[in-house]
C-alpha cells in the first residue's frame, strides 16, 4: 500500500480546497487527478491513461452497460427539463394565481405557502424560486413578513427532497449509496430507512407548521384597511378581482402527480416481475429502480409537455424550456460524474479503509452517530453544499461505521444526511439559502439570521436524537425524545422571547 500521507493527499486536498474555494466542482477535480497522478506514479501519460479508465468505467465495465449510472443520469436530464418546462410555461403562476382565490385567512396563507412546497417536491432550488415567487402577492396581502416566507420556503425545500426517493435528490443519494458494496439492504430501502432516522429534516418540517398554524417567531406587518390583520379573519373577496386572478391547478399538479404515481408503481412492479410472492419488501428489495425512475420521469415530462402544448405555448419555446432544463441540470451531473470518479481514486488508494482503521483506533463508538452529524453540518456550512457533502462523506462515513460498528451503518448514514442538510440550511452561502431570500422578497442575510433559531431547535433535537440512537435506545423512544425537545423549544421561543425586535419595531 501506498504511503499514509501520500494516500490521503487527495482527500485533504479536495476537503481543503471545498471549505476555502467553496466550489465543490473544483474540489471533487484536483482530488481526482492528484490521486490519479499518485497512483500512476506521477507519470503523465499514465496518468491520463487511468482517468480515461475510471471515466469510461462509470459507464461500461466487465464487458456490460453500467445501466444503474446511465439510468441515473437520464432521470437527473429529464427532472432538469421538466422543472424548467412548469417554471418558464406558466404553470407555477397558474398554480399560484388558482390558490390565490381560494385562502380568506393569514393562517390558510401560512399554511398555503407550506403546502405549495409539498407539492413541487421535485427539486430544492425550483420549490425555492417556484414557492418564493408564487407567494409574494399572498404574503403581502396578509401580512406576513417576507423574512417568514423565506423561512417558511427554505424549509420545506431541501429538507423535504432529503426524505424522498422520488425526488432529484434520490436518484443522486441512492447512486452514492450504491457504491458502498457492503450496504446490506437495495439502496432504495437504504434511501428509506435513513429517511426515517433523518432527524433534523423531519424536525424541520413539522416545526415549520407550527409556524405557519400559531404564527410563532414573526410578528404581522400592518396591512391596509381593506386587508385582513387578525389571525383568522376572514376576507371576502370583490367580484372584480376574483374575475381577474384565476388559475389553472393542474398545469402543476398533474405533473408532479404523475411523477409521484408513476415513481411507485412502476418501482414495484418491477420487483413484483421478480418475486412470486406478494411481500412488498421484497418488491423493493428487487426493484430496478434506476429504470423506474427513469421512465417515470419520461412520462411526467411528457405529460407536462403536453399539456402545456394544450394551453397555448408554442413548439419552439417548448425546445427551448427544455434546452434550458438541460443546461440548468448538467452542473450538477458534472458533480456526480466526478463524484463517482474520485471514489474510485479512494478506492484504489485504500484511503476509505486507512480512515476507517483510525477511526476504529481513536474515535470512540459512543459519540460517532452525533459526531458524524456535526461534523458534516460543519462542512456543508463551510462550503454551502449538502451534494458536495454527500459525495465526500456517504462513501467514509459507511467505511468507518463499517468499521466500528456495522450495526451503526444506516444511523451514520442518516447522521451524514441530516447533518449536511442541516449546515446547508444555515449557510448563508448556500444557494437554496440565497434563492429563498431573494424570490421572498427579503436580503439573505436577514432570511439566515432570522431563520437560524427554528434551524438550531432542530439541530439540537436532532443531536439528542442521534446520540440515543448510538446508545441503542428504541426509535419509537428516540422519536418522542426528539419530538420533544423540538416542542419544548419552540414553546421557549414564543414564551419568553420576543423574536426579531429590529422588524418588529418596523411596523
Amino acid at each position: 500500500m501506498l504511503p499514509s500521507l501520500l494516500a490521503m493527499l487527495p482527500l485533504l486536498l479536495t476537503l481543503i480546497l471545498a471549505l476555502w474555494l467553496r466550489r465543490t466542482l473544483i474540489a471533487l477535480g484536483v482530488g481526482i487527478i492528484s490521486g490519479a497522478l499518485i497512483i500512476a506514479h506521477f507519470d503523465i501519460m499514465q496518468t491520463g491513461g487511468y482517468l480515461a479508465e475510471i471515466g469510461i468505467r462509470q459507464f461500461y465495465s466487465q464487458g456490460a452497460w453500467q445501466w444503474w449510472h446511465l439510468n441515473v443520469l437520464l432521470a437527473m436530464l429529464l427532472l432538469g427539463s421538466m422543472t424548467q418546462l412548469l417554471a418558464r410555461g406558466g404553470a407555477v403562476g397558474q398554480f399560484g394565481d388558482w390558490l390565490y382565490r381560494r385562502v380568506r385567512t393569514d393562517r390558510q396563507a401560512r399554511l398555503g405557502i407550506v403546502f405549495l412546497g409539498w407539492l413541487v417536491f421535485i427539486d430544492g432550488i425550483f420549490s425555492c424560486l417556484a414557492v418564493g415567487h408564487v407567494c409574494q402577492p399572498l404574503s403581502q396581502r396578509y401580512g406576513i413578513r417576507n423574512e417568514q416566507l423565506a423561512y417558511l420556503v427554505d424549509s420545506n425545500a431541501s429538507p423535504l427532497c432529503a426524505l424522498l426517493p422520488f425526488s432529484s435528490w434520490g436518484p443522486y443519494v441512492m447512486a452514492l449509496l450504491a457504491g458502498i458494496s457492503f450496504l446490506p439492504i437495495s439502496p432504495l430501502q437504504a434511501f428509506i430507512e435513513i429517511a426515517l432516522l433523518n432527524f433534523y429534516a423531519i424536525s424541520t418540517l413539522g416545526l415549520s407548521v407550527l409556524v405557519a398554524w400559531f404564527g410563532l417567531g414573526f410578528r404581522p406587518l400592518n396591512v391596509g384597511n381593506n386587508q385582513p390583520q387578525k389571525k383568522g379573519r376572514a376576507v371576502t373577496i370583490s367580484t372584480e378581482e376574483d374575475a381577474v386572478v384565476r388559475g389553472n391547478p393542474w398545469l402543476l399538479a398533474l405533473p408532479m402527480l404523475t411523477l409521484l404515481g408513476a415513481s411507485v408503481g412502476l418501482t414495484l412492479w418491477s420487483g413484483a416481475q421478480q418475486v412470486a410472492s406478494w411481500d412488498l419488501a421484497e418488491w423493493l428489495a428487487k426493484a430496478d429502480i434506476g429504470a423506474s425512475m427513469r421512465n417515470a420521469c419520461l412520462l411526467a415530462t411528457l405529460v407536462t409537455l403536453a399539456m402545456l402544448s394544450f394551453s397555448g405555448r408554442r413548439m419552439g419555446e417548448l425546445v427551448g424550456d427544455l434546452s434550458h432544463g438541460v443546461c440548468m441540470i448538467t452542473f450538477a451531473i458534472a458533480i456526480l460524474l466526478c463524484t463517482w470518479m474520485i471514489g474510485a481514486v479512494i478506492q484504489d488508494l485504500g484511503v476509505a479503509t486507512l480512515l476507517a482503521s483510525w477511526a476504529k483506533l481513536y474515535l470512540s463508538a459512543q459519540l460517532l452517530v452525533a459526531g458524524m452529524f456535526l461534523l458534516c453540518a460543519l462542512m456543508a456550512f463551510a462550503t454551502g453544499s449538502s451534494w458536495g457533502t454527500f459525495a465526500i462523506m456517504i462513501p467514509i462515513g459507511g467505511e468507518i461505521a463499517y468499521t466500528m460498528d456495522v450495526g451503526l451503518l444506516l444511523p451514520v448514514l442518516g447522521a451524514v444526511m441530516a447533518g449536511s442538510v442541516f449546515g446547508d440550511h444555515c449557510s448563508p452561502i448556500s444557494d437554496t439559502s440565497v434563492l429563498s431570500a431573494t424570490s421572498s422578497g427579503c436580503l439573505p442575510h436577514d432570511h439566515v439570521v432570522t431563520q437560524l433559531p427554528f434551524a438550531l431547535m432542530a439541530a439540537c433535537s436532532a443531536l439528542i436524537g442521534f446520540q440515543l440512537v448510538n446508545l441503542g435506545v428504541a426509535l419509537p423512544l428516540v422519536w418522542l425524545a426528539v419530538m420533544g425537545m423540538s416542542l419544548g423549544l419552540l414553546f421557549l421561543l414564543s414564551r419568553f422571547y420576543a423574536p426579531w425586535p429590529k422588524l418588529a419595531s418596523q411596523t
